[in-house]
């Protein structure tokens, strides 16, 4: 019987930590509802006006990341100074990105549009506060006009497939996904990949099964629940800027893509597309060169809570 509470026990609190972090997100959504009918805000989400209550969820939000994950942000410095497109790895939750979010508009009080899955947009009682904090599906149109009018823009390629089906190998889940670098062309941004170490050591997913993978395939769902939540060491790192020399040519970019084996059919499609395509390889290779110089591969969720305990580490 101890055996058995034991191990009850165990499971509870396993997926207590991601409920709680639900839990907060609607709460935050109750307080702005409240902000809005109290102070009479009567303005545009992305307005200025609503700064005091981005202000106090940001707050939240970085105590929280400072007290259970020690949470460090590095290159803020790479960030430009007008608009970009911010790409990152999806974890099982995406906790740190709003850890990430929180601090830079802390730090810089700037707002980052972000790109979300059309299932986020389903949840009931959200919507105050996805307008607020800029959350959109992302279509081509919606992230131009966000880039034209100078803000960061970030995606994560993998999207909801990569949080369901990576896991501590950290191996990225694209599949075929360039849109961005074709959105990064169209404007003329620079695309600027982040990645933050230990995120599978701290909310991980069931291991990938066949019929797992068709449910998710067929119903685009995040159906099964993350579990974990231990307070291991999270620390973002924002790479270099990529940016891109519209004038590349073929040869070139058979120089830069040259580890890929068929490469020599980009020279078979036009121009624009081999930008596009080369566009998101450079991001790829940069996200995993992070992954790579800063997470130890597979993941261990041992070490990452040690490294809470690291004065040492640069």
């Amino acid at each position: 019987v101890v055996v058995v509470l034991l191990a009850i026990s165990a499971i509870l609190v396993a997926f207590l930590v991601p409920f709680l972090i639900l839990l907060f997100i609607y709460l935050n959504n109750i307080f702005l509802v409240i902000y809005q009918r109290n102070s009479q805000v009567k303005a545009e989400p992305l307005s200025d006006v609503w700064d005091s209550a981005r202000r106090t969820m940001a707050s939240f939000w970085d105590t929280y990341a400072r007290v259970w994950h020690g949470y460090e942000l590095h290159g803020v410095e790479n960030l430009p100074e007008g608009p970009g497109i911010l790409v990152y790895y999806h974890g099982a939750i995406p906790v740190d990105y709003l850890y990430f979010l929180s601090r830079l508009f802390l730090w810089k009080k700037r707002l980052c549009m972000s790109v979300a899955d059309h299932f986020v947009f389903r949840l009931p009682g959200l919507r105050l506060l996805l307008e607020v904090t800029g959350v959109m599906p992302g279509s081509r149109e919606e992230c131009l006009v966000a880039l034209k009018n100078g803000y960061l823009v970030s995606i994560s390629p993998g999207g909801v497939r990569e949080a369901l089906f990576s896991n501590e190998s950290y191996q990225l889940v694209w599949g075929k996904r360039k849109g961005f670098a074709q959105v990064a062309l169209d404007a003329k941004v620079p695309i600027i990949p982040m990645y933050t170490q230990n995120i599978r050591e701290g909310y991980r997913m069931l291991k990938e099964r066949r019929f797992l993978r068709q449910i998710y395939e067929s119903t685009r769902l995040p159906f099964m629940p993350p579990y974990g939540g231990l307070p291991v060491k999270f620390r973002t790192y924002i790479g270099e800027p990529i940016p891109y020399d519209p004038n590349i040519s073929a040869e070139e970019l058979v120089e830069k893509v040259k580890e890929i084996s068929d490469y020599a059919v980009l020279l078979c499609i036009s121009r624009s597309l081999r930008a596009s395509f080369l566009f998101s390889f450079q991001t790829k290779t940069a996200i995993q060169a992070l992954i790579n110089n800063h997470q130890t591969i597979p993941g261990s969720i041992w070490k990452a809570l040690l490294e809470r305990f690291d004065k040492h580490h640069k």
